[in-house]
């Protein structure tokens, strides 16, 4: 009897640790993992005389109206959008891969930054700041 016990609880410890290495076998392959794509979206000047150092404040409708776009690597296929905020930050948050990243054309300016490939790794976060002219001076 106190064999078959032994035999027992080994039997039950070799099955309850082929379930957990099959969970983590499982997590590992069945995930790609994400990385972070974050920066800052300048726009500006947009007073026809700045001062250096003293840049006009930009209204938060300027960063709002528009959009970063993330595209598949070959930059066909829209797989997200990121909201800047009023203080021309944006990030958001992607799977392992290949992206184009672009940002809304609509309004005036000259954009410099984008469209621009990145590789996002898992655990990795790329910066990534785009800059709109608007060519006031």
């Amino acid at each position: 009897m106190f064999t078959t016990v032994r035999k027992f609880i080994l039997l039950a410890i070799v099955f309850i640790g082929l379930v957990l290495a099959g969970l983590l076998i499982g997590c590992s392959c069945g995930t790609a993992g994400s990385g972070i794509l974050e920066g800052n979206v300048t726009i500006g000047p947009i007073c026809p005389v700045e001062q250096p150092g003293h840049p006009c404040p930009i209204p938060c409708e300027m960063y709002q109206a528009r959009k970063v776009l993330i595209y598949n690597s070959s930059g066909t296929k829209l797989i997200a959008e990121a909201a800047i905020d009023c203080n021309g930050h944006y990030l958001v948050e992607l799977k392992s891969g290949g992206y184009t990243v672009d940002i809304n054309r609509d309004g005036f300016g000259h954009v410099s930054g984008v469209p621009e490939k990145i590789e996002l790794k898992s655990g990795q976060t790329v910066e990534l700041n785009i800059d709109i002219d608007t060519g006031i001076r």
